[in-house]
């Protein structure tokens, strides 16, 4: 294994010295916040000038990243001065027109008489409204109590469902309850790392510098499952090229051996989990030598990973979007649980099942928005639950459902077939993040009304909007983030939000206002978060103890996190340390997972595999890092990386341009010839709206309804050089 340098991704102490702009405008102010990009929660500062972001650093001595940041995150104060922030109310009649500019009671009071119009003529569920990861967890609890207590709709859900849907559905399954319960200091207590679809150098870079650092002082294997050789697999001990969506196999193969070979924990097995012998039953049909060849990874390797995994004193378990992003990831997460429980790799220091999440506040939309359930991770389906919050909140309890309403991938459908009139739109672009990008279109094309609550304007969604609300970003107002290891992490204000923008939180308290409703009585981010801390009292996401200012001081807390005697919050590294779980017998589940392979393949019409990701410079759909000149010129538009060796037999050649048809849709793009796609094989980078989701299908995972954005069949053939190559955002 070789280390990958830490600082090709990673930045580190007082860069900011050497950048010209600071040293003829020093900075006035240093203000504490927490990083608005990736699930990692970073703590950051921000330097200010007359009133002006002008720079960033680390947060020397942080919990989470003392004092490193990520290419991004140096650069995130741009994202605050970037050019079309979004500064005033838009108001039109139909798509066709031009936006006027209007004030806030204007826009508030249209949004209201449109909500109202369309659920009086067509029912209460013809209203969806479509959330994000990105706002602060305030504001989710504020949207989720408007929507569940006040419009009724059970259309709702955020874009969390594309990147963490199987996660929340695996844990569950397992658990009992949604919780990643592991945390970054398991690096540390380690003796195995098994990761799966993660790239964590590029994606997670402080993450990465967090176990390179204990690597550094300790060696360990370190394990890694992916298709493509990214920069993680390049460093890992062993890396198994697994063929797309074929992970529940390897899994189960790897748990064949490990209970096959005596390797198993049997006491923890009998007293912490439920469904052994049907489990057992099932791992019997998946030997090493029948799964290597559906999976792609020889017997021998499944042998000595699993090997190598059971023999640690304490293994880890992480992934992201590789195992999440597929019609099998709810089961490919649920497989990664079992594989923990069967060796005792729960709860304890260096032993855990943690899954790295996508977005800031991915985590806060998942216990507090409401979208799939209630506050505290309760359950709309719970008819105590469903009591208990509609008596907290002051409402009719006849406005809750007894279950979840459609997944955001199941409300585009919704409007296409006409079910869904009016649609509500906070922080996301689906013309860039849904799958086959073209039928979203032409689905917002179809509503009646559409609202975008974004912070910069023109974006790709608000060509069919008929409202756009400006909203404040990220450090222009107060509120929390929870990163993913539960850490509750302070987001100070640190700047004025531009011209008439608002905060979500006072935007969603407007709409309120204007449709008459009268339960959201908590009208400023301390009052939401004491309103929390009451509703989740006792609950497994626990902020009952969380305050504003302990919160800074500690760096964050991680839940759950009820006060102690003293009053002060008890944070809780790790989960199931008493081997209790949130299933009615208190024990975790083993679950059976049978493989049926429902993918689309490569056929002779359609012969690669298309793959797609993050890459280190861009964050999700460039609606902030594309306006950022220092972040979007290293990666200004989408590239195939494709093998040589394919590339050859096409007469495609370095730096060629290609044309990538699937049977939605095709996109030209500049080629990069590469070993690190495998023959057969393409990568897109998903970033950008004339791109991967051109061509992505998106079968859905029947458990969390999330796209399998990784395994789509296409063909490549040699193009022209396009006459426009710059991308919107």
């Amino acid at each position: 294994m070789g280390l990958i340098p830490d600082d090709i991704t990673i930045f580190k102490g007082d860069y900011q010295d050497r950048v010209p702009n600071i040293r003829r405008n020093p900075v006035q102010d240093w203000r504490y916040t927490t990083c608005g990009y990736c699930s990692t929660g970073c703590g950051i500062e921000v330097g200010v000038r007359d009133g002006r972001a002008v720079t960033v650093r680390g947060k020397a001595g942080h919990p989470v990243n003392d004092g490193k940041l990520c290419l991004k995150g140096i650069w995130e104060f741009e994202a605050i001065n970037a050019p079309n922030r979004a500064t005033v109310p838009l108001l039109r009649e139909d798509i066709g027109q031009p936006f006027r500019e209007a004030g806030w009671d204007a826009a508030l009071a249209r949004t209201a008489a449109e909500f109202r119009r369309v659920q009086q003529r067509h029912g209460r569920d013809a209203l969806a409204v479509v959330s994000t990861g990105q706002i602060y967890t305030e504001e989710f609890y504020t949207l989720g109590k408007l929507v569940r207590g006040g419009l009724g709709t059970n259309n709702y859900d955020g874009n969390t469902t594309l990147c963490m849907a199987s996660a929340v559905s695996g844990y569950k399954r397992s658990f009992g309850s949604d919780g990643p319960p592991g945390c970054y200091d398991d690096f540390e207590h380690t003796e195995c790392l098994l990761a799966f679809g993660s790239n964590l150098v590029e994606c997670h870079p402080v993450i990465y510098w967090r176990l390179k650092s204990a690597l550094e002082r300790r060696r360990f294997p370190v394990i890694v499952v992916d298709p493509r050789v990214t920069m993680f697999a390049q460093m890992a001990d062993i890396h198994l090229p697994i063929n797309p969506g074929t992970d529940v196999v390897l899994l189960n193969a790897l748990a064949h051996v490990i209970l096959v070979e005596g390797l198993a924990d049997q006491g923890y097995i009998a007293t912490h989990a439920s469904g052994y012998d049907a489990w057992r039953e099932e791992i019997a049909r998946f030997a090493p030598e029948a799964a290597a060849p559906v999976c792609g990874i020889p017997a021998r390797s499944i042998r000595e990973v699993a090997r190598i995994y059971a023999g640690a004193g304490a293994a880890m378990c992480i992934w992201t979007m590789g195992i999440n992003q597929s019609t099998h990831g709810s089961d490919g997460v649920v497989g990664i649980n079992n594989l923990s429980l069967i060796t005792g790799n729960v709860g304890k220091p260096g032993g855990t099942a943690l899954s790295i999440t996508g977005q800031c506040n991915a985590m806060g939309t998942r216990e507090f928005s409401s979208c799939s359930g209630l506050p505290g991770y309760r359950a709309l389906e719970n008819p105590e639950h469903r009591r208990f919050v509609a008596d907290f909140w002051g409402v009719d309890e006849a406005l809750f459902p007894a279950g979840r309403g459609p997944a955001m991938t199941d409300i585009f459908p919704a409007i296409e077939r006409g079910e869904i009139k009016a649609l509500w739109l906070v922080a996301t672009n689906p013309m860039t993040s849904m799958p086959d990008t073209a039928r979203t279109a032409a689905a917002l094309r179809k509503l009646e009304f559409l609202v975008v609550q974004d912070v910069y304007h023109p974006l790709a969604s608000a060509e069919f909007a008929h409202v756009m609300l400006p909203a404040a970003m990220w450090a222009e107002k107060e509120g929390c983030f929870t990163n993913s290891e539960r850490r509750v992490n302070l987001v100070r204000k640190v700047v004025d939000p531009p011209g008439q923008a608002k905060s979500d939180l006072d935007i969603f308290l407007g709409v309120a206002d204007a449709m008459g409703f009268t339960h959201l009585t908590a009208r400023t981010p301390a009052q939401v978060m004491a309103e929390i801390g009451q509703v989740s009292a006792g609950r497994p996401c626990d902020y009952s103890g969380i305050t504003y200012p302990a919160l800074e001081a500690a760096g964050g807390i991680q839940w759950p996190a009820p006060p102690s005697a003293d009053g002060a919050a008890q944070g809780s590294p790790r989960l199931y340390t008493d081997g209790r779980f949130h299933h009615p017998d208190s024990r975790a589940r083993l679950i059976p997972l049978p493989f049926e392979d429902d993918n689309e393949r490569p056929d002779a019409e359609y012969p690669f595999w298309l793959n797609t990701g993050r890459v280190v410079e861009h964050w999700h759909t460039r609606t902030k890092t594309g306006r950022i000149g220092n972040l979007n010129k290293f990666s200004p538009l989408p590239y195939l990386e494709m093998n040589p060796r394919d590339a050859a037999g096409l007469g495609i050649g370095p730096q060629d341009f290609a044309r990538v048809r699937s049977r939605r849709g095709e996109v030209t793009v500049l080629v990069r010839l590469t070993e690190r796609v495998a023959p057969g094989m393409v990568f897109i980078p998903f970033h950008f709206a004339r791109g991967a989701n051109l061509l992505t299908l998106g079968l859905l995972d029947p458990h969390s309804r999330q796209p399998a954005f990784k395994q789509q069949a296409v063909r490549v053939e040699k193009a022209a050089r396009p006459a426009a190559l710059a991308q919107e955002v």
